[in-house]
């Protein structure tokens, strides 16, 4: 009989890892005997391997989800290319190597749809992650995170080790980075529009408006981790998203996040800042084939929680 896991989250303290402990701890994921810990960075800087291994010889974990990353949104990231290489690389190698040599049975770790190649075909699978160079934009970020799944492959074919990775889309919900200037997108939008109906000025959005995106609320992909952390037996990757129908503008999300504050002044597009990628539609056809009745929460409700969230926290979370 296998003993009860003790889960190590890397992370722990961000958008996702604040929802997994919600899931966890408010529905019902832990199951008897699990002991699950949330790591924060002000507990070890997991880009120093000595701070790594403390933590791991402290809490001695049997499964991990990796979640800790470097991030920022598109300009930070357009800016700063080497160190969100350089420090993704460590951080995830400091992770994975302390884990192998713990005798960690298994690490789910989380990667990111800016992964994919720029110039492919759409909807892209769990097959097209290596077949061409990611966006110029976030290059540093995107290659560190592909690598994860390089050294995955490799800890099964030298070890065997059980360590895969999940791919999800555009993530948002409580505990994002709410930040204006390096935010992600929605929550970046949310904090702009309750200032400008705070303030009474329109909303500038960057970019034309045009890019789509698949959007996934926390609290789901923080369902479907556990989900993969318990029953997904691959190493090979898998992604975590809404279907392509789902996938909705930028202008859209905008239109969605205005309603959910009332906000009803004006909102100009400033087409002289950059769109980033145009798309980058992701198949889920892998999840629903092992999952069919998995059911996302709507754009419009997840998004309406959201604010509700950041307008209750504001002062905590603008930052």
């Amino acid at each position: 009989m296998a003993l009860p896991m003790r889960v190590l989250v890397t992370g722990g303290s961000g958008l996702v890892g604040k929802a997994i402990e919600h899931v966890v701890q408010q529905e019902g994921g832990k199951l008897e005997g699990e002991e699950w810990i949330f790591l924060s960075s002000k507990q070890a800087d997991l880009v120093d391997v000595e701070q790594t291994r403390a933590v791991f010889e402290k809490y001695r974990p049997t499964h991990v989800i990796h979640l800790a990353a470097k991030v920022g949104g598109l300009y930070l990231h357009m800016r700063e290319n080497l160190q969100f290489l350089r420090d993704n690389i460590k951080i995830n190698d400091n992770v994975l190597q302390t884990a192998h040599e713990s005798g960690v049975t298994k690490v789910v770790s989380c990667l990111s749809s800016c992964i994919f190649p720029d110039k492919t075909t759409y909807p892209i699978d769990e097959t097209m992650i290596h077949n061409g160079s990611p966006h110029d934009s976030n290059f540093g970020y995107s290659h560190a995170k592909r690598m994860i799944d390089v050294q995955n492959r490799a800890y099964f074919q030298q070890y065997g080790r059980c360590y895969t990775a999940v791919i999800p889309t555009n993530v948002f919900g409580p505990h994002d980075n709410f930040n204006i200037e390096n935010g992600h997108v929605l929550s970046a939008l949310i904090n702009k529009t309750y200032k400008a109906k705070k303030e009474g000025t329109p909303v500038t959005v960057c970019g034309s408006g045009a890019p789509r995106r698949q959007f996934i609320y926390s609290l789901d992909l923080a369902r479907l981790i556990i989900w993969a952390l318990r029953r997904y037996e691959e190493v090979a990757p898998i992604i975590l998203s809404v279907g392509e129908k789902d996938e909705i503008s930028i202008k859209e999300a905008v239109d969605m996040i205005a309603k959910a504050l009332d906000f009803k002044g004006e909102i100009h597009f400033d087409t002289t800042m950059s769109d980033g990628q145009m798309k980058k539609t992701a198949s889920n056809g892998k999840l629903r084939r092992l999952l069919p009745d998995f059911s996302f929460t709507p754009l419009n409700e997840a998004i309406k929680m959201t604010c509700d969230w950041f307008e209750i926290n504001y002062n905590i979370a603008r930052t």
